[in-house]
Formats: structure tokens, C-alpha cells, sequence
């Protein structure tokens, strides 16, 4: 088995680390309120691959929302910023995880699609900051995460090699998009909007439907099996 300290973890926010997706899927269903419309499950599958300013333009270009897109993204913000900043849980047992890991010499990042400053907010209100190498924005590297440029930001800031990185995501595009570029990766069940158990059970190297399942004990006795 490999060192600890040569292990690193980089950990999705939304859905993951941060049990938020049920505001997220709210300022959902306002926005097609507010648009008259109805949400098909194709517009929701695209919405949740999308960054902020691409979800305010989508909500504008194809229901109207607002005067332009960005006036929508700006409604986003506003709505998650009090969210994250008085508002966010963790999920269940990922703050006894991420401590259990800490203890352990193992270096954790997270990557997320959601804007930097909500992201810091958010993980020092639920006690996750200071346990992070880096908190790192799609808005920092400029491409969302159907590429895996913010994940390998992550693990540079972090320093530890690509054979031992591992990325914990909820979504299942997002579990492909780290497969594809050499991550090992652990799937965190959150609802089947992000992809269902089945599915991600299927496409991650391990699978479970919540932090309550995995111990650090296991996760390392898991990493030395790859």
C-alpha cells in the first residue's frame, strides 16, 4: 500500500461534500416558474453539467428569463451566496471523513463547478476549509468539468501523483470525465438527477450512497488495492 501522504483526494462541493443540491434544484423550479415553463429531463441532464454563466444563459435563450443572461447568473449568485454563507450542511458523515483522512497524512482539494468565493464560504461554514489543500472554481481554469482541467488543478496545488489521486463526485458525466483522464474515482450517491446508484456504481471504481458507508480505514484499504 502506498504512503499516506502520497494520496490525495479531490472531493466535488454540490451533492457531495455539501448537501445542496435540493437549493439548487429549487432556484430551479422558481426560474421556470418565473418563465411559465416546464422543465424537461433533458433540459435538467444539460442544466447539471453547466457553470453558472452557462446555466443563466440557458434559462434566458430557451424560457426568456430575464433581460440577458448574465442578469440571470447574477440571480444565482445572490440566491446561493446567502445559501452557503448561512445556510449549507454537510452531508452526512463527509466532515468525520474528511477528518478521519486528515489524521491520516492524506492531501484534499475540491473542484467544483460553483464560483470560488461561494465554494470558500460554503466549506468554512460547514468546518471543511481548513482541512483543504486547495478550493479550486471551473471559473479558475476557464473550462467546466466536462474537462478535467479543474481536477488536475487540484492535484498540482496538492502535488501528489495522478496514479494516487482520487475524485469523489456525485454527477455521473463527472465520474467519466475523471476515468477518462486517468483519475481513480469514488462515486457518492446523491440523487438520481446526478445519475442513478446503478449508474454510478457501474462507471466509478466504488460506489456508495453516502459518507455513513465509508470509514478512512476503508477508504485507504481500498486505494492499496489499485
Amino acid at each position: 500500500m502506498c504512503e499516506s501522504r502520497s494520496i490525495g483526494v479531490i472531493f466535488d462541493c454540490d451533492g457531495t461534500v455539501i448537501d445542496s443540491m435540493a437549493a439548487w434544484r429549487a432556484l430551479e423550479a422558481d426560474f421556470a416558474e418565473r418563465a411559465h415553463a416546464t422543465l424537461t429531463k433533458a433540459d435538467r441532464d444539460a442544466i447539471n453539467t453547466m457553470t453558472i454563466p452557462e446555466c443563466g444563459a440557458y434559462f434566458h435563450e430557451h424560457f426568456g428569463l430575464a433581460e440577458s443572461g448574465e442578469a440571470v447568473a447574477d440571480i444565482i449568485r445572490s440566491f446561493m451566496n446567502d445559501y452557503y454563507r448561512t445556510k449549507a450542511q454537510a452531508r452526512s458523515g463527509a466532515m468525520r471523513f474528511i477528518k478521519g483522512l486528515a489524521e491520516r497524512g492524506v492531501s484534499m482539494s475540491v473542484a467544483s463547478s460553483t464560483p470560488r468565493p461561494l465554494l470558500v464560504a460554503g466549506l468554512a461554514h460547514i468546518g471543511a476549509a481548513p482541512y483543504l489543500k486547495a478550493i479550486v472554481s471551473v471559473d479558475d481554469v476557464g473550462r467546466s468539468k466536462r474537462s478535467p482541467d479543474v481536477y488536475d488543478r487540484a492535484r498540482e496545488i496538492m502535488g501528489t501523483p495522478l496514479e494516487t489521486t482520487w475524485g469523489f463526485e456525485d454527477s455521473i458525466y463527472a465520474i467519466h470525465t475523471l476515468k477518462n483522464a486517468g483519475y481513480h474515482t469514488l462515486a457518492v450517491y446523491d440523487c438520481d438527477a446526478s445519475g442513478t446508484y446503478d449508474e454510478l456504481k457501474q462507471a466509478a471504481d466504488f460506489c456508495v450512497r453516502s459518507f455513513d458507508e465509508l470509514s478512512a480505514e476503508t477508504f485507504l484499504d481500498l486505494v492499496g488495492r489499485y
